[in-house]
């Protein structure tokens, strides 16, 4: 009966928390994406001496950021931006979260969120990527057909970040459905070019 009991009481937010490796006055952003309540989560770990910041796409769920951040009594920034083009200082973050984002979104988006991401991250900075583990086939087509298909052929969130600069990159787990990729700001960043866009789309 304990046993059953402690399961059922286990916070489901705890791998997510655990991945993301913050401690207390840390500053942590989300990038949009539908999950609005894990920021709320994570700004539980950063608490009132760090800063937890989200960018919402729209207004409808900018509101539903604030919500979440209410119901568990949090504080978190929310701001109303493009994915591409993130209102927050260069160097602002040590962790930058995208959840359930990058394949709902085109190719030229996606280059520019992590574009993005990469710019707003401290030297030595980490963007977790967390993606619903997908499989081939047409399992794919039926669950999930707004997903890009380019983003998965490619090969998902580990040559995207390659691609984009980060360094480290390397998937921290694979569970509970999610896939938990990580990269790391390096001390010199990538030289962004218009040419590099053209080879991406």
């Amino acid at each position: 009966m304990s046993l059953f009991t402690l399961r059922r009481s286990k916070d489901p937010r705890d791998l997510e928390r655990s991945m993301a490796g913050l401690k207390l006055g840390s500053n942590v952003l989300q990038v949009d994406g539908p999950d609005t309540g894990l920021i709320a989560a994570l700004a539980q770990v950063v608490g009132l001496s760090g800063q937890a910041c989200a960018v919402a796409s729209t207004q409808a769920s900018a509101e539903a950021f604030k919500r979440s951040a209410d119901k568990v009594g949090v504080l978190v920034e929310v701001k109303v931006a493009p994915v591409d083009a993130l209102p927050h200082n260069d160097g602002e973050f040590e962790l930058v979260v995208i959840k359930n984002l990058l394949g709902s979104i085109t190719q030229h988006q996606r280059i520019l969120c992590l574009q993005q991401a990469f710019r707003v991250l401290r030297t030595g900075g980490r963007c977790l990527v967390i993606d619903q583990i997908l499989r081939g086939g047409l399992g794919v087509v039926f669950t999930k057909p707004s997903i890009d298909r380019r983003y998965l052929s490619a090969g998902g969130a580990l040559p995207a970040l390659k691609a984009e600069g980060f360094k480290g990159v390397r998937l921290l787990a694979d569970r509970g459905g999610l896939t938990f990729i990580e990269g790391m700001k390096p001390s010199v960043g990538p030289a962004v070019v218009d040419s590099k866009h053209g080879q991406h789309e």
